[in-house]
């Protein structure tokens, strides 16, 4: 009999360095928090924002982002990158 290699369903994703790396850059481009690097907005800020929706475009994806890193408390992995 022939074995066959079986496929794992769940598909591991690895984080993209550069969307990191841009995710740890970006400063709010409007609101009371303009100008704040966006791993620094307040976590009850971002929490509204899902709650309310995020706004649409890449702007949204990074604060959905954003939410989930503050939600697992690893906005620590961020910071440092915003000084490279």
């Amino acid at each position: 009999m022939k074995s066959e290699k079986k496929e794992n369903p769940v598909k591991q994703e690895t984080p993209d360095n550069k969307y990191l790396l841009k995710l740890a850059k970006t400063k709010m481009p409007f609101g009371k928090y303009t100008g704040r690097y966006l791993i620094d907005l307040p976590e009850p800020y971002v929490t509204w924002f899902a709650q309310k929706g995020f706004p649409e475009g890449k702007l949204g994806e990074m604060l959905h982002s954003i939410y989930e890193i503050k939600a697992n408390g690893l906005e620590y992995l961020l910071k440092p990158l915003r000084y490279i």
